[in-house]
């Protein structure tokens, strides 16, 4: 009785205990829950998949890789002048090369990567995602290594098993020419979830360079920075610090940025196609109105008698269908974040109890998800907006209807 008498009859309406309105009602909602719950959890999974490109590929590959011409012989003092150019944060040493690793019967192609421990950790969040041992455990001359999940479980070893590395440069003998072999204990296991498990076999940076003959060079700097969208201009003011004669860069864009635009265009397609569920949940709310405009004609042209305004009909219709609109949206945000949060532990039991991996041919094993707070604000704004539109040609065509002509057939 305190509420003006729009908003109370609006409200009066959308509690109304008569089965038709209650069951237009229940389904229009049922379809708001319906849509926004999707929306979200479809918004927080392309979340999830962007911060993992970000957290474990570009934790672990170099946001720019400054690589030499030739070796690079004097490659401390380059690394002295690289962490003086702005936005570099650390920069490490890097042998790179091919080859395979070998045992138990099976074979595995792979990138060696030799690093310096003391200097990765400032370039690269590598030491995150060693199990089962540590980056510290890469020393010179042990010929340790640590390998990529993918591959440990190919090869089905296990830290402290021994492994035949093959190098595709061959050396000569009475019988011929073989591929070099150099046996190699695992010292530890690389587990980032990612594609980079399936091919990567790290070692520290002197063995490498015996393994690859490359002496006391190294084939190039990894240089982290702080904005990685600013790679290219950092990659050219670092290729300037050493010269363009010396060295060359390559960005994480160059090798990842495909991908990651791959996610954020699919993110925006993913938004305005779930909207559009969200509009069509919309206009079924249009459709649920106008059978309640006509449910209450009889209630509409007796206000209208006792003089209510096109103002008064207009609003309670809208306070009905903003009503909908809010009950539904709260819901489904509701439901939506909590799939969210839950979805990735389900779908790794889901994967357990099948037996399957679903993601392999995915740069990621598993399905993250990440709900933002700015991405709930987005979903409800557009939710509600589609909602309370739908409400206009309703509330229009209540506001439209003529006293005399409806009481006469009463």
């Amino acid at each position: 009785m305190f509420y003006p008498l729009a908003v109370n009859i609006g409200l009066r309406y959308a509690n109304s205990r008569r089965s038709f309105i209650s069951f237009i009602s229940i389904v229009a909602i049922a379809g708001l829950v319906l849509s926004v719950a999707v929306l979200v959890l479809v918004t927080s999974v392309m979340n999830g998949f962007e911060r993992e490109l970000k957290e474990r590929i570009l934790g672990v590959v170099p946001h720019v890789s400054i690589r030499g011409r030739t070796l690079l012989t004097d490659w401390r003092h380059d690394a002295e002048q690289l962490a003086r150019v702005p936005g570099v944060i650390g920069v490490a040493p890097f042998i790179e090369g091919t080859g395979l690793v070998v045992a138990n019967g099976r074979s595995a192609g792979v990138t060696f990567t030799g690093i310096d421990p003391a200097r990765e950790v400032a370039a690269s969040d590598l030491a995150r995602y060693v199990t089962h041992g540590d980056v510290g455990v890469l020393v010179d001359g042990s010929f340790g290594v640590l390998l990529g999940r993918g591959v440990a479980n190919h090869l089905r070893v296990a830290p402290g098993d021994s492994v035949t590395a093959v190098l595709p440069d061959a050396s000569v003998s009475l019988v011929g020419l073989i591929p070099r072999q150099k046996k190699i204990k695992v010292l530890g296991i690389v587990d980032t979830q990612s594609e980079l498990d399936q091919r990567s076999v790290y070692l520290a940076l002197g063995d490498a360079a015996r393994l690859f003959r490359v002496g006391a060079a190294v084939q190039g700097l990894n240089v982290r920075i702080v904005d990685l969208f600013n790679a290219s201009n950092v990659g050219a003011d670092a290729v300037a610090a050493l010269g363009p004669d010396r060295v060359y860069a390559i960005t994480w864009m160059r090798m990842h940025g495909n991908l990651y635009r791959a996610i954020e265009f699919q993110r925006a397609m993913m938004f305005l196609l779930l909207s559009l569920l969200v509009g069509v949940a919309a206009f079924n709310l249009v459709s649920a109105l106008i059978m309640v405009v006509h449910q209450r004609r009889g209630d509409v042209a007796v206000l209208r008698t006792l003089g209510a305004s096109t103002r008064t009909i207009v609003v309670a219709f809208l306070v009905l269908g903003g009503v909908i609109g809010v009950i539904g949206v709260s819901i489904g945000m509701l439901l939506g974040t909590g799939a969210a949060l839950v979805v990735q532990d389900g779908y790794r039991w889901l994967e357990s109890a099948l037996g399957l991996q679903l993601m392999n041919q995915y740069f990621i094993s598993y399905l993250p998800a990440q709900v933002r707070v700015v991405d709930l604000a987005a979903v409800a704004s557009v939710a509600l907006l589609l909602s309370l539109g739908s409400t206009l040609y309703p509330a229009y065509r209540a506001a439209r209807l003529k006293p005399a002509e409806v009481l006469k057939h009463e």
